[in-house]
Order: C-alpha cells, then sequence, then structure tokens
C-alpha cells in the first residue's frame, strides 16, 4: 500500500528532475545563442545552398544537443562548439559527395554571398576566394576558417586535433597556395 508520503517523495522527485531539465536546456539554449556565429559560419563555409546550410545547421544543432551532457566547462565552450559543428560539416560533405558524384562550379545567382564592396575588384577577390575554399579538402577549409576567424594556432590544434606545429606548416602552405592561385 503506498502512502501518502510515498506520493509526495515520488511527486517531488519529478518536479526536481523537471527542474533540472529545464535548468539543462535553458543554460544550452543560452550557449546556443551567445556562440551561434559559429555554427553559422561552419554551415556557410562547408555549403553553399541554402537549403543545403539549412539542414547542416540543424544537424549541428542536434549534435550539439547529444553531446551537451558531456560538454566539460572548464574547457571553452567555443572549441568544443567548433570542434563538434567541423565534424558534422565534414561528415555532411562527405555524405553528399558520395550521394551526388557531381561536382558543380560556383554560381552568383544560386549563392547568397556577402556584398563587401561595390568595388569590382573586390567582388572579383571574394569571387576567387571562395572558389579557393570549395576546392580545398574539408580539413583545409576548416583550417582557413578557424585561422579567418583569429583564432590561436592552439585554439586551431584543439579543435581540430591535431598539434600546433602541423596548423602552422598547414596554414603556411595554405597562404602560398592562395598567393599563387589568387
Amino acid at each position: 500500500m503506498v502512502d501518502g508520503a510515498s506520493i509526495v517523495l515520488v511527486t517531488s522527485r519529478r518536479e526536481s528532475l523537471k527542474n533540472m531539465q529545464d535548468r539543462h536546456q535553458q543554460e544550452f539554449e543560452a550557449l546556443l545563442h551567445s556562440h551561434q556565429g559559429i555554427v553559422y559560419k561552419v554551415a556557410n563555409t562547408y555549403c553553399w545552398h541554402p537549403d543545403d546550410r539549412a539542414d547542416l545547421v540543424q544537424e549541428i544543432v542536434a549534435q550539439l544537443w547529444r553531446a551537451w551532457p558531456r560538454y566539460d566547462p572548464a574547457r571553452t565552450a567555443s572549441t568544443w562548439m567548433y570542434r563538434i559543428a567541423l565534424n558534422v560539416a565534414i561528415s555532411f560533405v562527405r555524405k553528399e559527395i558520395r550521394l551526388r558524384r557531381v561536382s558543380v562550379p560556383l554560381d552568383e545567382t544560386l549563392h547568397d554571398t556577402p556584398a563587401v564592396s561595390h568595388n569590382g575588384v573586390m567582388q572579383d577577390r571574394l569571387q576567387r576566394l571562395q572558389g579557393f575554399l570549395e576546392r580545398q579538402a574539408p580539413l583545409d577549409r576548416a583550417l582557413l576558417l578557424l585561422y579567418l576567424d583569429d583564432n590561436s594556432q592552439r585554439e586551431i590544434a584543439e579543435i581540430l586535433g591535431i598539434t600546433p606545429t602541423n596548423v602552422s606548416t598547414k596554414i603556411s602552405r595554405l597562404k602560398q597556395r592562395i598567393r599563387t592561385e589568387i
């Protein structure tokens, strides 16, 4: 037989669990809101078509939510988010490549490009840079994105899981290729 005290205890535990879950979700939403630029930068770097970008953003957020219980607050939130977002983006691109097996050239009418300047030279440079980024392997794209976002070599190494020396070498090689090709 269940007595009144047992019912109160069970109800109290349920309410406590519900409050904890609500707090957990609110913390995640606040973190996501404060660092949402990371998600969009990664999605814009790996997907040129708006529908693909929207799908990738959803997938990144879903993976961040799944990983949220294992987030270690001792690490920076941006590093944690970049690492997950880039891994999801690279997997997304690999899956898309397997499905499509077709290369589509960059077409201004199909892509949202930022309006940096009306200056024809700047627009031309932006287009060439976007074309260069599109031709890079997923890891190199991630490296360039993190570098252009002013992350330190140590942060880039931690996010990508490579050594700082490797980051430095890869960045130097990419800079040289950019100079040569653009």
